[in-house]
């Protein structure tokens, strides 16, 4: 252990400037524009596992963004853990509500402000460091693949494509993606499962065009009046969602198990202070905890129509569109569900609009075993870093490619993150400790040391 940290510090400014390049990259996959940004963070991304040590680096090209694969095979006979990551970035608007410019990382207080600096960029570049110290001192103790890929925030729709073509190059022993986060640097956690996505798109149109509002105000119906009802009718007064059978899959937790949940520290108090909000709001009869790990939940990501310019514009909008995100739990589906959301959003609207629903992405959830070999190295590691042991949480984002990689791999995944619910992921001013960024450096070794341990 100490021979880890020693290294990490000797290398610590290093490391910090190497992080900063990457994040420098806009590698935003959602937006043409950044295309450029994107390869060339694929470049970066092979050259540094090539100057690390890995062996058969390449860029392979897909429909869209491509996979940076490397690997480091020096002894068959020992296990093989396959390293997921994403190099790509969500967009960083709204850009005026960032401090500093989201792709000039700046340090304040001990956190590294920048888009895609804990998702995921700063927590898959931990493996690269971790593997780079584990190759020039001679301590691989397994054998390493990594599989970085460039669509992750955009649905990973050529992933799947990727990993069908390329099974026996894959074929791994378990699979370790650095892309959740923990609890807090004083209470390490591990997450032991993920929600599922459904993603879509609305539309609805009234007019066949914009109207001056007073000239046709209250004869006509207002597509962005008829949205927001739409969308207001979703839940109930108890918040629950009211799409039928929208949870007639879901498995309900026994009353130890949402016991053993609520255990992990939780203040309601900061939690409200941090966002800035004097109130929570969730559906009736769960703890916030539970709300945001184990409940299926429905959210508007985005909405608009009608003039939305400076100054006025007196107009009733032709259209009025909203982004809708629904986070599932273990035993949905997310094709089932997005097919719920689209017959029950076009039967509740009125006559007097027309709607279209779009589907974007979805993805499975998944829970991982806690009595497996690769769980009980991530707890060991992690004890060993923190000197605590690692609380078992459950995550309240997505990962849509563990279930893919289960289905086409058999192989289980370790959720194996750094980062903080307060990073500020998707939004302006994200941010990754600097301190996170060191631990997890740290304890990746001693996961390989002990997974290969574990595995004899």
């Amino acid at each position: 252990m100490q021979k880890i940290k020693d290294y990490v510090e000797a290398n610590k400014d290093r490391f910090l400037e190497e992080l900063f390049e990457l994040l420098r990259f806009p590698s935003v996959s959602a937006d043409p524009q950044f295309k450029e940004g994107v390869l060339n963070t694929a470049e970066f991304v092979a050259q540094k596992l090539k100057d690390a040590g890995a062996d058969n680096v390449e860029i392979c090209p897909t429909a869209g963004y491509p996979i940076v694969y490397g690997e480091k095979i020096f002894d068959p006979s020992l296990p093989t853990v396959l390293v997921y990551g994403h190099y790509d970035v969500q967009p960083a608007d709204p850009i005026e509500l960032w401090e500093t410019p989201p792709f000039e990382p700046t340090v304040r207080d001990g956190k590294i402000y920048a888009r895609g600096s804990a998702d995921d960029k700063g927590q898959f570049y931990m493996h690269v460091k971790a593997f780079e110290y584990m190759v020039k001192n001679n301590e691989l103790a397994c054998n390493i693949k990594f599989m970085i890929e460039g669509e992750e925030e955009v649905g990973s729709a050529n992933l799947g494509i990727f990993v069908a073509a390329n099974k026996e190059r894959l074929k791994a022993d378990v699979i370790v993606i650095s892309d959740t986060s923990m609890i807090s640097l004083e209470n390490p956690s591990l997450e032991t499962g993920l929600r599922g996505l459904s993603y879509v798109e609305v539309e609805v149109t009234g007019p066949n065009r914009d109207l001056h509002s007073g000239v046709y105000g209250g004869a006509v119906a207002n597509p962005a009046t008829i949205l927001a009802k739409m969308i207001a009718s979703l839940h109930d007064e108890n918040n629950h969602i009211t799409i039928p059978g929208f949870y007639d899959d879901v498995i309900e937790l026994t009353d130890a198990e949402r016991k053993a949940l609520n255990e992990a520290p939780f203040d309601i108090e900061t939690y409200e202070e941090d966002l800035g909000v004097k109130e929570l709001w969730g559906e009736e009869g769960y703890s916030t905890i539970e709300r945001t790990g184990i409940r299926p939940t429905l959210e508007v990501n985005g909405i608009w129509g009608g003039y939305i310019g400076e100054g006025a514009k007196t107009v009733l909008p032709s259209k009025a569109f909203a982004k809708i995100s629904m986070r599932l739990v273990p035993n949905q589906n997310s094709e089932r569900i997005t097919k719920l959301f689209k017959d029950h959003f076009e039967a509740i609207a009125p006559k007097s609009v027309k709607v279209e629903v779009k589907p974007h992405h979805g993805g499975e959830p998944v829970v991982t075993p806690t009595d497996s070999i690769a769980y009980k190295a991530a707890e060991k590691a992690l004890e060993e870093t923190f000197n605590k042991k690692p609380i078992p949480t459950r995550g309240g984002g997505s990962i849509p490619i563990v279930a893919l990689f289960e289905k086409e791999l058999g192989i289980k995944t370790v959720l194996l993150g750094f980062g903080l619910d307060s990073d500020n992921l998707h939004s302006p001013n994200e941010k990754y400790g600097i301190e996170n960024y060191l631990k997890g450096i740290e304890t990746i070794p001693l996961f390989h040391k002990y997974y290969a341990e574990l595995s004899k």
